[in-house]
């Protein structure tokens, strides 16, 4: 089967466009999505929330080929009902709670919702004719790596809840995979970020950071707050890796490809400090955007750069936008465009 897609996706927001002759089931319990299907695909969207204005889903527009299920994966029936309904090539797992403050906080909410609503769509799947599944992780299953860059050898040491949910849900599928011939593919992304014309971030609430600085450049808020500036970095702050949501795209669909396979990095090789990407921001919108350092967020790894050698080699996989700023360039664009989100 071919896919061709463009994806805007931070684990927790996905627009997706699926061509040509296939079938595919997108699980997502999520705050901004949209997701549109053409040329003779079906595509489904099981989603637990629907926001209008958010889910660009028209079940009664019959030239759609996107069909929107609401349902949620901690109720299995919602999920197995969906999977055997519509007998999906391939299941893109983007649900998950993903901020990893608020996951220090409230532990077994999280791990009922990551974990258990994945044990569900696993357990659904094993009931059904799928066997391919692409799992949105992350690079935070690294913890704080010694060496730098990450490659996909490096063993799990996550710091916070959120990134233990991640490793163990790539364990469960792993362990799916030896008893049942899954397929499974694990895109442990780095910082997603950036916008497309029509999308962008708009989480509520804000927890990204560059969207947050932008809010700053709109008047949205009065200041950016800097977790922490005792981080063994050249600044002391935080130094990430950001990559664009349509070189995400490209990932998922090269990574849905028969015979594909393991855990991929996704990112562009090059890190920013938090400071870094407010200098960056400050650039670009022409605003002074004022910051404050505030104390660290619990479970927040110091640094986290990628080695995507790997998804180069096997995907095909060349990103975009190789620079911080054509990303936060096309961010801002569309924040400007959209200053109160999607509302």
């Amino acid at each position: 089967d071919k896919f061709k897609a463009v994806t805007s996706t931070s684990d927790d927001s996905v627009t997706t466009a699926v061509t040509d002759t296939a079938t595919a089931t997108i699980v997502a319990n999520i705050d901004t999505q949209t997701i549109t299907a053409i040329d003779g695909d079906r595509l489904t969207v099981s989603d637990s929330v629907l926001i209008q204005g958010n889910l660009d889903i028209r079940n009664n527009d019959s030239s759609s080929k996107a069909l929107f299920v609401e349902g949620d994966l901690r109720n299995k029936k919602d999920i197995l009902d969906v999977i055997q309904t519509n007998d999906p090539d391939a299941v893109i797992h983007f649900a998950g709670y993903i901020e990893v403050g608020e996951s220090m906080k409230n532990p077994k909410e999280f791990t009922l919702n990551n974990v258990g609503g994945t044990k569900n769509l696993i357990d659904s799947m094993i009931q059904s004719s799928c066997r391919k599944v692409i799992f949105s992780s992350t690079c935070a299953v690294y913890g704080t790596p010694k060496v730098v860059p990450l490659s996909e050898t490096l063993p799990h040491r996550p710091q916070s809840v959120y990134a233990k949910n991640k490793s163990e849900c790539e364990r469960l599928f792993l362990e799916a995979s030896n008893k049942h011939d899954f397929e499974c593919v694990f895109l442990r992304y780095f910082n997603a970020s950036g916008a497309m014309e029509k999308y962008g971030e708009a989480h509520n609430p804000e927890t990204h950071l560059i969207p947050l600085i932008l809010q700053v450049a709109l008047n949205k808020r009065k200041i950016i707050n800097i977790y922490g500036n005792n981080y063994d970095t050249f600044d002391g702050t935080c130094i990430r890796d950001y990559i664009h949501i349509e070189d995400l795209a490209i990932a998922h669909i090269a990574a849905l490809k028969k015979g594909v396979s393991g855990a991929f990095n996704l990112g562009n090789g090059n890190g920013y400090s938090v400071k870094q990407v407010i200098d960056v921001c400050r650039k670009i919108t022409n605003h002074s955007i004022p910051s404050k350092v505030v104390s660290p967020r619990e479970g927040d790894s110091t640094i986290l750069i990628s080695d995507s050698t790997k998804a180069k080699n096997e995907l095909g996989w060349i990103p975009k936008y190789p620079d911080i700023e054509s990303i936060i360039a096309s961010a801002w664009e569309w924040h400007k465009s959209h200053p109160d989100g999607y509302s």
